[in-house]
């Protein structure tokens, strides 16, 4: 059963970092990209950045362009989400998405993020970013 678990999560002042990191698990075949989304109370999620190794593709939302940077480990199942210069607009819960290729069929079919040719069915129980100013 696919597994993502994040960490990293806490309460910051404006303008601080904090790095959020995530581990996938249960897959059945590999990882095709991963990401992060969050979710404010009262607001509707949004994606904030996503990794395709293999094709070496990133995307931000605009929001967090020049402060917030993805990485993805060496073995492909950490994601990584290094925020600087935090806003207290960031507050959110944060949650680690996959997009598993060998788990499509597995996937809610009404509920599921597609950026590019990325497909993410899978996400983690989020973390907690607090920014207060």
């Amino acid at each position: 059963q696919v597994k993502l678990v994040e960490s990293g999560g806490d309460s910051v002042q404006a303008g601080g970092s904090l790095r959020l990191s995530c581990v996938a698990s249960g897959y059945k075949y590999g990882v095709h990209c991963l990401g992060w989304f969050r979710q404010a109370p009262g607001a509707e999620r949004e994606v904030v950045a996503t990794i395709c190794p293999d094709s070496g593709r990133t995307y931000y939302t605009d929001s967090v362009k020049g402060r917030f940077t993805i990485s993805q480990d060496n073995g492909k199942n950490t994601v990584n989400l290094q925020m600087k210069s935090l806003k207290p607009e960031d507050t959110a819960k944060y949650y680690c998405m996959g997009d598993f290729p060998g788990d499509y069929s597995d996937y809610d079919s009404t509920d599921r993020f597609k950026v590019g040719d990325a497909d993410f069915g899978y996400w983690g129980q989020g973390t907690q970013v607090t920014v207060s100013s």
